[in-house]
């Protein structure tokens, strides 16, 4: 990464499917700048995983500030966020290596009862075979699709630096250049 880029980096997406890692690199992105993440899913997911009637005003307020790293996703605030977005850190990982790390973490946090945001907790495992937005499952149906749409926000932006991280070696290189 250019120094003049990381300069300007100030307002960051980081895209990639449920389970490649955007929260945990979106957090080591906001250290290495000095800049707030703001961890999108605590905005949209209220008690008992409903919708937060507040999170279109959240994500309209946050995104209008000078600097922030946040991860992309909900399409209902997407549009927004890539027009705002002066960099885009794409985890595009091997759908193997996602599967793998959204099983782990699923197994972990059910194992451990971790609350995630406003009291909730991971759904029982078995519901994986039942639930179609299941984390699990979520993760291996939207896969395609969100390469798909980063693809298409690089069409949409051709000046929006896209950085593309395809392993943990990538995301040590841009954090570390950081």
């Amino acid at each position: 990464m250019s120094r003049t880029s990381r300069e300007t980096a100030r307002r960051v997406l980081v895209a990639g499917t449920s389970g490649s890692g955007k929260t945990t690199l979106a957090a080591r992105i906001g250290d290495a700048l000095g800049i707030e993440h703001v961890e999108i899913d605590a905005l949209f997911h209220g008690p008992n995983w409903t919708p937060r009637a507040t999170f279109l005003d959240d994500v309209e307020r946050f995104s209008a500030g000078a600097a922030w790293v946040t991860e992309w996703q909900y399409s209902q605030v997407r549009p927004l966020l890539a027009q705002r977005a002066d960099l885009v850190v794409w985890l595009d990982l091997p759908r193997h290596v996602v599967m793998r790390q959204v099983v782990a973490r699923t197994v972990r946090r059910r194992r451990h009862r971790e609350e995630l945001w406003n009291g909730n907790v991971e759904a029982p495992l078995h519901e994986v075979f039942t639930d179609p937005e299941h984390i699990v499952r979520w993760a291996w149906a939207t896969y395609d699709r969100n390469r798909s749409l980063v693809q298409e926000m690089a069409r949409a932006r051709p000046g929006l630096p896209i950085v593309r991280v395809q392993n943990r070696t990538d995301a040590a290189r841009l954090v570390d250049a950081l």
